[in-house]
């Protein structure tokens, strides 16, 4: 019986570029040979495609792009292909592909770009579709789709580059909104960058023009003093979540650059809270996740305040897959290995290809 092929999507022109080469590394690491085929292909930091078949040591080091066999690559928007146009000496080949496991992380990656592209495609892929990857991304669409199902999240304020000419006003009527401390963020970013902190006037305002810097909306929040719970969600009609991790603050920035470094390397498992919330927690994770659209898998942040409020505070539709990473270690906590977690999403992924936005 032929193998599926099975193709991984990394790299790309985000600030998280390092950690979907480690990410992706460990997915090909983990994805049973008997019964796939994998491809590689991986996106340069300036954008260009390349058919990549060496190892995934060479993924993981990032070196990956300077192996003499790489071959530069199209992802067919054609169904009629179904897969990768590769280029070499001067010659063009298909490549069919069966299914593909999205390993970018953050802009023109994880926020539906790439997802776009594979609905055109016609080719089934691993995780969440084009509308439900990008209104995670942007954080002013998910406050607004969870404020509409109840889900409680930190106060919040939108605004947006016709607020520019009159930042001091603005932020003056959030101020009064919502109180200081307060978090500024770019409403599109999957990391860090573009974020600040505001305890006075001057601080929100000078934080808000360096996170329009960085995207073209920016949204405000309360800041939230309290403990930040994670869980792991999987699955496509029947989402599931894990138990409940609390990642122990170390008052370390956590630098996506940085992939000697895992934010699930701060995680303890189960969290040390009550059975009640951890329920609620967990029960509330499901319902986001359906609310959001996602399929396949997501890791959900919350907090708990120290008022003792449960806050919803993130939905990343693509997680750090490394064996230190959040996500794979709160279902590994479940018995579910990175080998099954893959083998199921891409078997998921085929099942449902039919059913996307």
């Amino acid at each position: 019986m032929a193998k599926i092929k099975a193709a991984v999507i990394f790299g790309g022109t985000s600030q998280e570029h390092d950690l979907s080469l480690a990410s992706a590394a460990e997915v090909i690491r983990s994805i049973p040979t008997d019964t796939y085929e994998v491809i590689a292909i991986g996106i340069t930091r300036k954008g260009r495609w390349l058919y990549f078949p060496g190892s995934p040591d060479e993924i993981a080091d990032g070196s990956w792009e300077t192996n003499p066999d790489c071959a530069s690559a199209i992802l067919s928007p054609d169904p009629l292909h179904r897969g990768i146009i590769v280029m070499e000496n001067g010659e063009t080949a298909i490549r069919r592909i069966d299914v593909v496991f999205p390993m970018l992380q953050g802009k023109r990656g994880a926020d539906g770009t790439l997802q776009g592209l594979l609905n055109m495609s016609g080719i089934p892929y691993v995780g969440s579709t084009l509308l439900s990857s990008a209104s995670c991304m942007d954080k002013s669409h998910t406050h607004m789709i969870l404020d509409n199902y109840g889900i409680n999240t930190a106060p919040w304020k939108l605004l947006t580059q016709r607020d520019i000419n009159d930042i001091d006003e603005k932020c003056a009527e959030i101020a009064r909104a919502i109180g200081f401390p307060m978090a500024v963020k770019p409403a599109n970013s999957g990391c860090s960058a573009g974020t600040g902190y505001a305890d006075n006037m001057q601080e929100l305002i000078s934080a808000v023009k360096v996170a329009f810097s960085n995207d073209n909306k920016v949204v405000v929040e309360k800041f939230i003093c309290g403990r930040k719970l994670e869980v792991a969600v999987f699955g496509y009609d029947s989402p599931f979540s894990s138990d409940v991790g609390e990642i122990i603050s170390t008052n370390v920035k956590y630098d996506p650059t940085e992939v000697k470094k895992s934010s699930g390397d701060d995680l303890i498992i189960p969290a040390d809270i009550p059975a009640d919330v951890s329920r609620n927690i967990r029960e509330i994770a499901v319902k986001a996740f359906k609310a959001m659209g996602c399929k396949g898998y997501a890791r959900i942040d919350f907090f708990l305040s120290d008022d003792r409020n449960l806050l919803l505070n993130k939905i990343g539709t693509s997680p750090g897959m490394r064996l230190t990473s959040v996500y794979p270690k709160l279902l590994a906590e479940m018995g579910m290995n990175l080998s099954d977690v893959t083998d199921k999403l891409l078997e998921m992924a085929m099942d449902n290809a039919d059913k996307r936005y």
